[in-house]
C-alpha cells in the first residue's frame, strides 16, 4: 500500500470522524421557540433539519425568487401552525425541501401540525366548560383566560391562549386578537369557537352563554367523531382479520389433513 493510498484512506478516515461528531453534537441540541410571556419551550425537530438548517442560507437567493413565493408562504402558514414560529423560517423550509427529497419536510411539518391541531382539540371542551364557570361566576373574560392558563399545564391550546391575552394587553381589541388567533391556529373547532365569541362581541350577546353554547358543540361532534371511528372499527379490522387470522384457522383446520397426506407419500 503506498503513500497515497494511506493519506486518502486517512483523509476520509477524519472526514467520517469530523461529520459523526457534527451530527452526534447537532442531536445533543435542543431547540426552544420563545412564547409570549418569554418562557421558552423546546420543540423537537428531525436531526436532518437540525445538520443542514446551516447550510440554508445558500439557498436562499432561489428561494426568495417568484417561483417560490406561494412555497415560502405557505411553509411560514403551516410552520406557525405547528408551532415552530420563530425557530424555522418559511425561506429555511424551502431550502430544507431543495436539500432533501421535496415530499419528505411536507410530510413532517403535516404530521406537526396534525398533532398540535389534536392537542388543541382534545384541550378546547374542558377549558371552555372553566371559562365558562369563571365568566357565570362574575370574572371577566380576560381575567379567566389569565387564570385559566396559569392554573392549566402549558399545553398547544394554552400557548395560543396566552399568546392572545398578551395581544389583549398590549392595546390590541379583543375582537382583533380572536380573528388572529383562529387564522394563525388554522383548527376548525378554535376557530368555530373565535368567530362565535366575535359575534357575541359585535352583537352584545353574553359571553357566558355564548361560551355554554360553543361547549355543547364541541361535546357533540367530540361523540359524533368517537360514534364514527367506533363504525369504522369492523372496516379496518377486516385487513388484518383476513391477513392473518384466516390463514392460522385454515392452517389449524388443515395442518393434520396435510401432514397425513405427506406421510403417505413418503
Amino acid at each position: 500500500m503506498d503513500s497515497l493510498t494511506i493519506a486518502s484512506m486517512a483523509i476520509w478516515a477524519a472526514a467520517a470522524a469530523g461529520v459523526a461528531w457534527y451530527l452526534a453534537t447537532v442531536a445533543g441540541e435542543v431547540t426552544y421557540v420563545t412564547l409570549a410571556d418569554g418562557r421558552r419551550q423546546a420543540r423537537q425537530i428531525p436531526v436532518v433539519f437540525k445538520a443542514l438548517l446551516p447550510f440554508a442560507p445558500n439557498f436562499f437567493p432561489l428561494v426568495r425568487s417568484p417561483a417560490f413565493r406561494r412555497t415560502v408562504e405557505s411553509a411560514d402558514a403551516k410552520l406557525v401552525q405547528g408551532g415552530f414560529e420563530g425557530l424555522i423560517s418559511g425561506e429555511e423550509f424551502a431550502a430544507l425541501k431543495l436539500m432533501l427529497l421535496w415530499v419528505l419536510p411536507d410530510l413532517w411539518l403535516r404530521g406537526a401540525v396534525k398533532r398540535r391541531h389534536l392537542a388543541i382539540q382534545k384541550a378546547l371542551p374542558f377549558v371552555l366548560d372553566l371559562l365558562t364557570l369563571s365568566v357565570e361566576a362574575g370574572m371577566d373574560f380576560i381575567s379567566a383566560l389569565q387564570r385559566n392558563c396559569r392554573l392549566r399545564r402549558l399545553d398547544p391550546l394554552n400557548e395560543e391562549l396566552l399568546r392572545m391575552t398578551k395581544e389583549i394587553q398590549v392595546g390590541r381589541s379583543r375582537r382583533e386578537a380572536l380573528k388572529d388567533m383562529a387564522k394563525r391556529v388554522g383548527q376548525p373547532d378554535l376557530r368555530s369557537v373565535a368567530h362565535a365569541l366575535v359575534q357575541a362581541d359585535e352583537l352584545g350577546v353574553s359571553i357566558g352563554a355564548m361560551l355554554r353554547i360553543q361547549s355543547d358543540q364541541l361535546r357533540a361532534r367530540r361523540f359524533d367523531r368517537a360514534e364514527k371511528l367506533a363504525a369504522e372499527a369492523p372496516v379496518k379490522m377486516l385487513g388484518p382479520l383476513m391477513l392473518c387470522i384466516f390463514p392460522a384457522v385454515f392452517i389449524i383446520l388443515l395442518g393434520p389433513v396435510l401432514t397425513q397426506a405427506m406421510k403417505g407419500v413418503f
